[in-house]
């Protein structure tokens, strides 16, 4: 059963982020439905400490999507502008979670 829980998780892990920022229509899927999916596996039987800690930092980083949205997720980290990378010849900056 661990075993198949970890596979979840790592599943999770690897398609959430990309699933929430979706593309030019918005997100394929939402945060509720990763939270619900979140909450289902924590609820399984017997979970170890790593794998709490691995459903309670992705529930953590839906926290923080829910409060900042996807735009927080597609702009520069420094605030910087477009104009203002371009004069300073550094490449824009995208956070993945």
């Amino acid at each position: 059963m661990n075993r198949l829980i970890d596979q979840e998780i790592a599943h999770i892990t690897r398609v959430m982020w990309p699933s929430l920022l979706g593309d030019m229509g918005g997100a394929i899927l939402s945060s509720e439905y990763w939270r619900m999916r979140l909450h289902a596996l924590l609820d399984a039987p017997s979970l170890t400490k790593v794998q709490l800690c691995a459903l309670d930092s992705l529930l953590l980083r839906l926290d923080h999507y829910d409060q900042h949205g996807p735009d927080a997720y597609s702009t520069p980290a420094d605030g910087a502008s477009a104009d203002d990378r371009t004069a300073h010849n550094s490449e824009p900056v995208a956070l993945h979670g």
